[in-house]
């Protein structure tokens, strides 16, 4: 096993970084001059650390993690004993660290496009002068699946229909050979994740007080009271002390864990559908003391099982008439129905085009290159250089539907072939970035694994978020997915101060 103090040379945040120490007292002045200025503080207090201690902390956040109830289901998986699909997503011990320089670019560039992707889903479903201005093509937003035509002229408070979005970023080299921030993907339905950077910080600060005191780690423990008072702002016109509720599919879904914990963070209800019910056009909950009107519903359901006498009749998770009462603005739903179309793969080649039309400013945060296969010549160079590109369903989620080309196999390469022959326009291709990678405590020691950052971005009156987010981790070595259905754990993510 290697030496728990011997650091493997990495590429962490897009530059190469050695952590390495010959012996527990630390690291010799050659040595730290390798690490990252961010990184030294913490680099000489992990050097000093026994392994025998590391270890018992890892043990300890596990016990933690599972007596809580911190876990996600996996569907269709079984455990060794052939019951049950509960997963522990893992914790890392060693945390992501960004500097504030780097962070305040990032914040400016997530608040500017979460601004223009509200201001394109209030576009599609009133006056269209994107779409118009052919911008973005009609087509492939007025016969996209998500795009709810029942959404056409209905008031958002604010105009916001993202209330909350989790934007996924990664970095890695630009042509220039720099480190820098690209979106990888825009989560503006029902994202989640959000409790686990909190259990994650929360964790931290139990097993590591003394490296707040020496770090001026930014906080982020006060992101339920933002989430709170960001949903009481989108509140309808009228409403002057709203109800705001969380609906939950049910303690079957995978996020079920994050739907009660934010609930109770907030002090508000957890409701299913089935607690729900329409009168004259307005939601209320039962209770034990009668009905009480909801001005608010933070769902956590996706459109297609809102509303049964709209969309699925079968859906047992909503509540009848709910889509009247929303029209009616009398109630808020919270991400809008709809938002869908604005996160879908084959429109987020756009986003920085959006940018520009609405806010008449460049992108701060760029896009990743991005080949939509609907067009002949992007198909072309795709089929011709699968091997090479990570290849995406365009309605696809969680690390599924997509190819990544090197490392597949022949066989896998040429059903993917197959299937985008089949559908071109049902998916994108992206070149295969060199993600950075963060020191990660694995069962060998520690070793470098790719990362990515999922901050999680508030709109109502205002555009606010807590500094940091969600680093997810890809735990499998070599492995560029991070996510937690697919292998991934999660790492606390620090912001150090100024």
């Amino acid at each position: 096993m290697q030496k728990f103090d011997e650091m493997l040379t990495q590429l962490p945040e897009g530059g190469p970084i050695q952590f390495q120490s010959q012996s527990m007292g630390g690291m010799s002045q050659s040595q730290a001059q390798g690490v990252r200025d961010h990184y030294k503080g913490y680099a000489q207090w992990l050097g000093r650390q026994p392994e025998e201690m590391m270890r018992s902390r890892r043990e300890e956040a596990e016990m933690i993690f599972r007596r809580v109830g911190i876990t996600f289901a996996v569907y269709g998986a079984k455990d060794e004993d052939g019951s049950g699909t509960e997963r522990l997503i893992p914790f890392d011990l060693i945390p992501r660290i960004i500097p504030a320089h780097e962070w305040a670019t990032m914040e400016k560039g997530l608040v500017q496009r979460v601004t223009a992707l509200n201001r394109f889903l209030h576009d599609v479903y009133h006056e269209q002068e994107i779409l118009k201005a052919g911008i973005v093509p009609a087509e492939q937003v007025l016969n996209n699946a998500q795009f709810r035509k029942e959404m056409m002229g209905v008031y958002t408070p604010h105009h916001v229909y993202s209330t909350i979005a989790g934007v996924d970023i990664v970095r890695a080299r630009n042509a220039k050979g720099e480190g820098e921030y690209y979106v990888l993907e825009d989560n503006l339905r029902v994202p989640s994740g959000v409790s686990y950077m909190l259990e994650d910080r929360k964790m931290m600060m139990r097993l590591f007080p003394e490296l707040f005191s020496s770090h001026r780690v930014a906080p982020v423990m006060h992101y339920p009271d933002l989430l709170l008072e960001t949903l009481r702002a989108s509140a309808q016109p009228g409403a002057s002390d709203p109800t705001v509720v969380v609906l939950t599919p049910g303690m079957y879904n995978s996020a079920y864990f994050e739907h009660a914990f934010l609930a109770q963070q907030m002090g508000v209800e957890l409701v299913e559908g089935q607690d729900l019910f329409v009168k004259d056009r307005y939601v209320y909950m039962r209770t034990t003391r009668g009905p009480k009107r909801v001005d608010v519903i933070y769902r956590r359901v996706d459109d297609d099982f809102l509303d049964p006498s709209v969309f699925r009749p079968t859906s047992t998770l909503g509540c009848a008439g709910l889509i009247d009462a929303y029209s009616a603005g009398n109630v808020t739903i919270c991400n809008a129905v709809g938002t869908g179309v604005a996160d879908d793969k084959s429109i987020y080649p756009y986003v920085p085009k959006m940018i520009e039309f609405y806010l008449g400013e460049k992108p701060i945060l760029s896009n990743v290159p991005t080949y939509m296969c609907r067009n002949p010549e992007d198909l072309k160079y795709t089929l011709a250089n699968l091997k090479d590109l990570v290849v995406k369903e365009v309605h696809g989620a969680g690390g599924y539907g997509m190819l990544v080309g090197p490392a597949a196999t022949k066989q896998e390469i040429e059903d993917f072939r197959k299937a985008v022959e089949a559908k071109p326009d049902g998916y994108i291709a992206q070149p295969t970035l060199s993600l950075s990678s963060c020191p990660t405590y694995v069962e060998k020691g520690i070793a470098p694994r790719h990362i990515d950052l999922r901050p999680f971005v508030l709109s109502g009156k205002e555009v606010q978020m807590v500094p940091g987010g969600l680093t997810r981790v890809a735990l499998k070595e070599g492995s560029l997915v991070v996510n937690s259905s697919q292998g991934g754990g999660t790492k606390d993510t620090w912001i150090l101060e100024v």
